[in-house]
């Protein structure tokens, strides 16, 4: 692996890399990262998800197409709470951050309530080690799930007060709303597929600095940075790194929401001569195979 490569990526999982609707991965982006990460390009997986989620969705197909000698992937798991490596041999030691990690009879209390009154629309993941998140069923439609999660997350921020917690919902598209968290020790972070209840430290600006933090552990400062998200908070990424003088653009691979003006370029599917309805995984795929063509040059 070069110590300066032209390029780095930072990658959000669910949206850009794996499919919101199926959780898994293209068989299409798989190769392109295997091909970019021989290339030299170093990629950091930066997401809410759980590193058993991250090997069985992640890394073990890219193990089966087939990892190159010295090439080793990092995985920033559960906001920066927790974070491992893998090479083509399997994953690295697993190391979990305990002071960001939610208090486990609120936890306790989540799982009961998700099994007595939402269980029909989503389920509890048992595979987080500091988060507690809850996740649609497969089988719900995005628009019944979106409906009762709404309820869900107002029972769970009840909880917080039960358990005399201080808590609040992060809603991504109220202005002012970093004010709103001000007080706050946890916070509800609902998306599209799932709600994450975590520490106010949590977030894609940590993975951020874990990314670059095992990079450099590695002698890698890389020249200039991709992040790739599918929601507001995603833009984390690409904010700390500008802040901290790296160099970085962003694309938004779900753009509805809004494109909001940034000290950095932020790109889209149409950047790419794509339209509207190229979002999600099929533009993450979309820039992969673009910058694994451009590398090559």
């Amino acid at each position: 692996m070069p110590k300066n490569p032209r390029l780095a990526l930072l990658l959000d999982v669910d949206g850009p890399v794996a499919s919101p609707v199926t959780r898994r991965v293209q068989p299409g982006i798989i190769a392109d990262l295997l091909g970019l990460a021989s290339q030299g390009v170093p990629i950091v997986f930066n997401t809410g998800r759980s590193d058993s989620f991250i090997r069985e969705q992640v890394m073990m197909p890219m193990q089966a197409a087939g990892i190159a000698p010295g090439v080793t992937i990092h995985a920033v798991c559960e906001k920066g709470a927790v974070w491992f490596n893998f090479t083509n041999d399997g994953a690295g030691t697993v190391h979990i951050d305990d002071s960001l990690s939610v208090p486990g009879d609120y936890a306790t209390d989540i799982r009961r309530l998700v099994a007595e009154d939402y269980a029909s629309h989503m389920f509890f993941d048992e595979t987080k080690r500091a988060m507690v998140s809850v996740e649609q069923q497969l089988a719900v439609s995005s628009d019944e799930y979106l409906a009762q999660q709404r309820l869900f997350d107002a029972d769970a921020l009840k909880l917080m007060s039960t358990h005399q917690l201080v808590g609040a919902i992060l809603d991504h598209h109220a202005s002012g709303s970093d004010d709103a968290m001000a007080d706050a020790a946890f916070r509800l972070d609902p998306t599209i597929i799932s709600t994450d209840i975590e520490s106010v430290r949590l977030g894609k600006d940590l993975g951020a600095s874990r990314a670059v933090e095992l990079l450099a552990q590695e002698g890698i400062t890389p020249q200039s940075w991709r992040t790739v998200g599918d929601s507001r908070t995603d833009y984390a990424m690409a904010d700390w790194l500008h802040h901290n003088d790296h160099d970085v653009k962003h694309v938004d691979v779900r753009p509805a929401d809004g494109v909001p003006v940034k000290p950095y370029p932020v790109l889209t599917a149409a950047d790419l001569g794509l339209g509207a309805d190229v979002i999600h995984d099929d533009a993450g795929a979309a820039f992969l195979a673009a910058w694994r063509k451009a590398m090559s040059q």
